[in-house]
């Protein structure tokens, strides 16, 4: 499989984890922990199979943003978190630097 795919299926999953540890309450909920868990290692897998062929210095930054960038997304348009002009200039900035990144690696 491409690697850039397995790099933002890492990220989705990252995306995934994130948002279930908040979930989990300490790791005291089974549910939400099996699945935060299984999320983590899966995002880490597929970020380690990326890698095989992605330099560090491009898939891993990709990585966290698209992780970052997701849980902003979701936490402010599914969640209830405060929305503002500053946030959203903000994860754009994180979007144009995933989207600088992936350009680089042309």
């Amino acid at each position: 499989m491409n690697a850039w795919v397995l790099l933002v299926l890492a990220g989705l999953l990252e995306v995934g984890w994130a948002l279930g540890l908040k979930a989990t309450h300490g790791w005291t909920r089974l549910w939400p922990s099996i699945f935060t868990a299984t999320a983590m290692v899966l995002s880490l897998v597929l970020l380690s199979q990326a890698l095989k062929v992605l330099p560090i210095s491009l898939a891993y930054p990709v990585w966290v943003g698209i992780g970052a960038l997701g849980v902003a997304v979701v936490g402010m348009f599914f969640l209830g978190e405060s929305v503002s002009v500053i946030k959203v200039i903000c994860i754009g900035c994180i979007a144009l630097g995933i989207a600088g990144l992936k350009l680089s690696s042309s």
